[in-house]
């Protein structure tokens, strides 16, 4: 199916690879593993977030903005991807951190301030309780300075920013090819949902013939079946002139792997601290402890279980999170 795409910026270093883990697989046995590399999307601002921002930093300066606010933990990779975004298209970058200001800083944090951006701590229960008001609240701070500030939601998980794992899908459709590889299942961490929205909906508009999976690092499986149907009925009512009639975003399947968030989002068990030194002693692959060490565990997981044994391949797609591993460096025993 043909695919417009409404403005983009050339942001990402892509395509990024698709790559075998071949003595991993081997070990676990089952089908072979592939990792999509988004951890390699750029350096500082690598990850899954620099794809969706293409898009929604496209709508910022379409719009007329010169400020960007958005949300997310304190050591977010959003946060500091946008961050970083913004000081190279020189606009202002607003973070609203859910956290203690009394933070080390260190991580992605690190990174934050080094951008430049403007950031304000609110705590988890205060967000929860007011983020829309907070949200309008600094979009009316700035819009009384005489600047035009776009919100960009957590993790640029909506119908704007699921357009960039759309593309990415388009990525992997030639990945399938080259490689001569037809796998039935694609897996990624889900935190926010835009990323296994976009897989889900460029997996049936380029017809890969694979099952996309989410693994949950929060919340729960009905959470994120909610979340992701959400955001692609966004998407499909923002862009209805650039989406075929015929595309049914009802027939859609949004697929769930739940019981793997541990003591929760950002908190990781010793097994996650010893998956992330294996994968990296094998592989030469880094996980992080926030996101993608707890969908490959889950992978692997349900690999033993037999859920894939339908397939010779699977592709897991590394979302990035390097610089979140820094701040939990005290977890790796040595």
């Amino acid at each position: 199916m043909a695919v417009n795409y409404p403005p983009r910026l050339k942001l990402a270093q892509t395509p990024t690879p698709l790559q075998a883990l071949d003595r991993l697989s081997a070990q676990i046995g089952g089908p072979r593993i592939w990792v999509k590399r988004d951890d390699m999307t750029g350096s500082a601002v690598s990850g899954n977030k620099i794809r969706k921002l293409e898009f929604c930093l496209a709508k910022a300066l379409a719009e007329g903005c010169d400020t960007v606010i958005t949300c997310g933990g304190v050591q977010s990779n959003h946060c500091r991807t946008t961050a970083l975004l913004c000081a190279q298209l020189g606009l202002n970058c607003h973070l609203i951190l859910r956290g203690n200001a009394e933070t080390t800083v260190d991580g992605n944090l690190l990174l934050d301030r080094l951008a430049g951006a403007s950031i304000s701590f609110y705590s988890h229960d205060d967000y929860q309780r007011r983020g829309d008001e907070i949200y309008q609240q600094w979009i009316q701070h700035y819009a009384d300075q005489g600047s035009k500030a776009l919100a960009i939601p957590v993790g640029a998980s909506d119908g704007v920013g699921l357009w960039g794992y759309v593309a990415a899908c388009e990525e992997l459709k030639a990945d399938f090819d080259r490689e001569k590889i037809q796998p039935k299942h694609i897996l990624s961490a889900t935190g926010s949902g835009g990323t296994q929205g976009g897989l889900t909906v460029g997996n049936a508009l380029f017809e890969l013939g694979a099952t996309v999976w989410g693994v949950n690092v929060c919340d729960d499986e009905a959470y994120f079946i909610n979340k992701v149907a959400t955001d692609i009925g966004q998407w499909r009512q923002w862009y209805s002139g650039l989406i075929d009639p015929a595309f049914a975003i009802e027939d859609l399947s949004i697929n769930v792997i739940d019981g793997y968030v541990g003591p929760g989002y950002a908190k990781a068990t010793p097994a996650i601290f010893e998956l992330i030194k294996r994968v990296a002693e094998v592989e030469g692959l880094v996980l992080d402890p926030v996101y993608t060490a707890k969908g490959f565990l889950g992978m692997l997981d349900q690999i033993k279980q037999g859920r894939f044994d339908d397939s010779d391949d699977i592709v897991f797609v590394h979302t990035g999170g390097i610089f979140g591993l820094f701040a939990q460096r005290e977890q790796l025993q040595f």
